[in-house]
């Protein structure tokens, strides 16, 4: 079965994982891979961050915030008057944050907006890091105790969106690291568990994987020696802990492969995208 299935199937794949795994890079591989399957991708950034279109030139990349999907949520229902005050002033601001999970429903109530315009046969979301990912994706069932009116509703058809995973499906990431994948494993059973989302293969980052590098060839004590005999004992670690995660959770795993130096550019997105075509 083709692990990138879920690209194809789904509307929205909401990327998440403990801050600092790559979710960026694995949200940009995962949209290049798509568009490359033929499809009509949209890639949304939250929390302000704004690196995506450098990664992803010539793809449609939405950069939203809970301020901005409020402002947008009140236009459209007539209030733009009201809508313009509340942005001029700055209270917009403070409104989208009042309370404990409307920031996290408007931005939601977007995405869903988005998913069922048409527009868009995938939308790539590169969500917030573990820990807010749960309260994030929780929203929707947490405010469905609201008494009728705009909220509720808005929750109803979130937490439906949520729940039907030829709609919506979750890629967390992790590094082949113990802390990372113990935390991957936890958030996987607590977005089954609470959320009741659909989590599609897990991306383990940075994996270093291939034969034992020929240290002993090299002269005993030597850089090249020693930087093999560090390569090699780095491959086992990476091994042992991807089939650690493989024993806490039966998701697929997708390897994304460590690349050598800090920059990360367009080009590295489709080296990484060539990959798992290739894997």
């Amino acid at each position: 079965m083709d692990p990138l299935q879920f690209l194809t199937t789904a509307k929205v794949a909401v990327v998440a994982g403990k801050g600092g795994v790559g979710k960026t890079t694995v949200t940009a591989v995962l949209a290049r891979a798509a568009i490359r399957r033929g499809q009509r991708v949209l890639v949304v950034e939250l929390d302000g961050k704004l690196g995506l279109a450098r990664l992803l030139p010539g793809v449609e990349v939405l950069a939203l915030s809970a301020s901005a999907a409020l402002a947008e949520y009140l236009d459209t229902h007539g209030l733009s008057r009201v809508t313009r005050r509340l942005v001029n002033s700055g209270v917009i601001d403070v409104v989208a944050t009042a309370s404990p999970g409307i920031d996290d429903i408007v931005v939601l109530g977007k995405i869903k907006q988005l998913e069922q315009s048409g527009l868009y046969d995938l939308i790539v979301v590169d969500g917030p890091a573990a820990g807010h990912a749960i309260t994030f994706l929780l929203a929707a069932k947490s405010l469905l105790t609201m008494r009728g009116g705009p909220i509720h509703h808005q929750a109803v058809e979130v937490a439906a969106m949520l729940a039907d995973p030829a709609r919506c499906q979750v890629v967390l990431v992790t590094l082949p690291e113990t802390t990372p994948i113990t935390e991957a494993a936890e958030t996987a059973y607590a977005l089954e568990d609470r959320v009741g989302v659909h989590l599609a293969p897990i991306v383990v980052n940075g994996v270093d994987s291939g034969p034992p590098l020929p240290a002993a060839a090299a002269p005993e004590g030597s850089p090249l020696r020693l930087a093999a005999e560090v390569r090699n004992a780095r491959r086992v670690l990476h091994e042992a802990a991807c089939c650690d995660l493989g024993e806490m959770v039966a998701l697929t795993q997708l390897i994304l492969p460590h690349l050598p130096g800090s920059l990360l550019d367009a080009e590295s997105i489709e080296l990484l995208a060539d990959e798992w075509e290739r894997r």
